[in-house]
C-alpha cells in the first residue's frame, strides 16, 4: 500500500507540473515553432533556393556535395539550413520582437535595463540600486554611485 500512495503522490506532483501555465505555454510555443519551421523550409526550398540557384547555375542546393576519401560532405544542406535560419530570425525579429517592443514602449512598460555603475572595490558593473556587490560582496553605502 505504501508504494501506491507514493505513486499517487508522484502522479499528483507531475500533474501540477504539467498543468502549470508556463509548461503549457512552452509546449504550445514548441508546436507552433515546429509548424512555422516547416513553412519556412518549404518557402526556402520552393522560392529562395531557386532564386539563389539562378545566380549560381545550380538548381538544387541540397544535392551539392564534395567527396574526400569516400566520405560525402553535403554542403548544400548547410546552405539551405542557413538560409532557413536567417529567414526565421528576420521574421521573428520584425514580426514578434519589434511589435512587442513598440507595444511595451507605447503602454509604459520599461524595456531598458536598470542603470549600472562600477563597484568601487572590484569595478564590476552592478545595478545602482544594489547595497552589496554580487561579485566581491563589498557592502555599499547609500551614495556609492556618486563616489
Amino acid at each position: 500500500m505504501k508504494s501506491v500512495g507514493r505513486f499517487a503522490s508522484v502522479l499528483k506532483e507531475f500533474r501540477a507540473f504539467a498543468l502549470r501555465a508556463n509548461a503549457i505555454d512552452l509546449a504550445i510555443g514548441v508546436a507552433i515553432g515546429a509548424a512555422f519551421t516547416a513553412v519556412v523550409q518549404a518557402i526556402v526550398a520552393g522560392l529562395f533556393t531557386p532564386l539563389i540557384a539562378a545566380l549560381f547555375g545550380q538548381r538544387d542546393f541540397s544535392k551539392l556535395y564534395f567527396t574526400i576519401h569516400g566520405s560525402q560532405f553535403q554542403y548544400g544542406l548547410v546552405v539551405n539550413t542557413t538560409v532557413t535560419l536567417v529567414i526565421v530570425a528576420v521574421v521573428l525579429f520584425f514580426f514578434i520582437v519589434k511589435p512587442l517592443n513598440a507595444f511595451r514602449r507605447r503602454f509604459g512598460f520599461d524595456i531598458s535595463p536598470p542603470p549600472t555603475s562600477p563597484c568601487p572595490a572590484c569595478c564590476t558593473e552592478i545595478d545602482q540600486r544594489a547595497r552589496r556587490c554580487p561579485a566581491c560582496t563589498e557592502v555599499l553605502n547609500e551614495s556609492w554611485t556618486t563616489s
